[in-house]
């Protein structure tokens, strides 16, 4: 595939976004519509949209590319997923009212009001520390995939096109906010969803198989099993490990993270919020089963063309997220090869521009206060927030910089483990402030209590297998972090006489 017709592709992709965001942000680009959208939002819209922030090109790339890795995962992902499931909607029943009824701009109020101010502080910033890396994990793995097929060509260094793909996220973004958002995300969610069939449908074709032949296929090969029972102490995919893992991922990478939970606040009632994620947990676990499928066409297409797992430049060592891009860019015609970087495209830079209008929002509000005061919306206040907004599309291309260097493993991996150490302290925060009642914490302890619990996870996590009989951690090793956070902030606990209303 020529990296000539993929590059004029890339450019026409954003120039149709700066159009839609210069459309959607002219009659109003103040800070309520930024964080918000004036809480006039479609839930419809909202949940289609959050199909395609919620999946990234994680989902798109690394899940097909780990379906057949070496240490056999097969569709074991799909236990995460029924996780996954069940936090959202958890999420929905439980969070989203108190959120609503408590009329939040960004979701760490509730702390402030419930725990105390460093209480809230600590949130906010575990908040921007977590989805700062786990967004540039994401827009990582599209860079270079853009860097291998295209900027490569053309001896353009990796450090630019992260450069480049960050300006050009910024473009449509700094002026709109989440009103911007909205929409484009709705239209990448599109893109996304075509693509994720088209592709099926061409990697189908190429195989001489037709649908019901494809299902029978996938049925039949080794790549297809889903649960995994065996041996709980020591395999990571078993399906205790990976369900509950996949729950307390979504609590707390979703439901108390301010990206995907923004989009939730911007509907007029609690009741479209509810009907957005219903609908969006459908969605989700339907095109998870596609993804997985996908995989394993794949890698059946790959054995027998006799194509290897590409390796990685950096690491010399096979990575498993280089097959898809490999396949689609490489080994089948053009037009298969535009719908997969139109997929991938959409589904990456639908997450990274949410997140950075999450992390601005989080910033603006829960550390220099402007949902407070009668300025809120003025010149000088419009003028720090885009400053904001430029240093964490700053901060986002060091950490990016930082991963490629150290990086020698399937970035889905890289991101939930991140995540297992970052967001358990979030869940230790909301589950003492929900359940834990005639209690008050001495609050300029908290920080130091939510640093302790991810160190002793790491250690935990490190020596498990002599500590504990041989076990060894996976993605639950979150809900062990929360713990011993919750276990922290009892110990520091008081009684008090004070009751709360939450």
């Amino acid at each position: 595939m020529s990296p000539a017709i993929l590059l004029s592709f890339l450019i026409g992709y954003f120039l149709l976004l700066i159009v839609i965001a210069f459309a959607t942000s002219k009659k109003s680009s103040d800070n309520s519509t930024f964080f918000v959208a004036n809480r006039n939002s479609r839930w419809y819209l909202v949940a289609f949209g959050m199909i395609g922030t919620a999946l990234s090109g994680v989902t798109f790339i690394s899940v097909p590319g780990e379906v057949g890795s070496p240490a056999g995962n097969q569709f074991q992902y799909f236990q995460f997923v029924l996780g996954n499931a069940v936090g959202f909607i958890i999420i929905a029943t439980v969070l989203l009212p108190l959120y609503y009824r408590m009329r939040l701009t960004s979701i760490y109020g509730y702390i402030e009001q419930r725990l105390g101010h460093y209480s809230y502080k600590t949130a906010a910033s575990i908040f921007l520390i977590s989805r700062t890396i786990g967004s540039a994990f994401r827009l990582y793995l599209v860079v270079i995939v853009l860097q291998r097929f295209i900027f490569d060509s053309y001896g353009v260094p990796f450090w630019a096109t992260v450069l480049i793909s960050l300006l050009l996220i910024w473009s449509y973004t700094f002026k709109g906010g989440l009103k911007t958002i909205i929409i484009t995300d709705t239209l990448q969610t599109f893109f996304l969803v075509f693509s994720v069939f088209l592709t099926l449908y061409f990697i189908c074709s190429s195989l001489g198989l037709n649908i019901p032949q494809a299902v029978e296929t996938v049925k039949n090969s080794s790549y297809s099993k889903v649960f995994f029972f065996d041996d709980f102490l020591t395999n990571g995919f078993h399906f205790g490990k990976a369900f509950i893992g996949g729950l307390f991922v979504t609590i707390a990478m979703t439901g108390l993270d301010q990206d995907l939970m923004q989009k939730n606040l911007s509907m007029k009632t609690i009741g479209e919020a509810q009907k957005n994620m219903f609908t969006f947990t459908g969605i989700f676990v339907v095109l998870n089963i596609f993804f997985l499928s996908v995989g394993a066409l794949l890698y059946i297409f790959a054995n027998q063309n006799g194509i290897d797992i590409p390796l990685d430049h950096v690491t010399g060592k096979p990575r498993t997220d280089f097959l898809f891009p490999e396949i689609a860019l490489n080994h089948l015609s053009t037009i298969p090869a535009i719908v997969f970087m139109l997929g991938l495209t959409a589904a990456t830079f639908a997450t990274t521009d949410s997140a950075l209008t999450a992390l601005t929002t989080s910033f603006c509000v829960d550390f220099l206060g402007m949902h407070k005061g009668t300025d809120n919306n003025s010149a000088a206040s419009v003028r720090k927030r885009h400053g904001v907004h430029i240093s964490f599309s700053l901060l986002m291309f060091v950490v990016i910089i930082f991963f490629n260097a150290f990086n020698d493993e399937s970035v889905v991996k890289g991101i939930f483990k991140v995540a297992s150490y970052t967001y358990g302290p979030l869940l230790g925060l909301y589950s003492f402030g929900l359940f834990v009642k005639g209690r008050g914490l001495r609050d300029k302890l908290v920080p130091f209590i939510c640093m302790l619990s991810p160190a002793l996870c790491y250690y935990l996590n490190e020596h498990s297998a002599t500590l504990l009989g041989g076990y060894t951690f996976s993605v639950e090793l979150i809900l062990v972090n929360g713990l011993i956070t919750f276990t922290g902030l009892l110990i520091i606990s008081r009684k008090t006489d004070l009751q709360t209303r939450f």
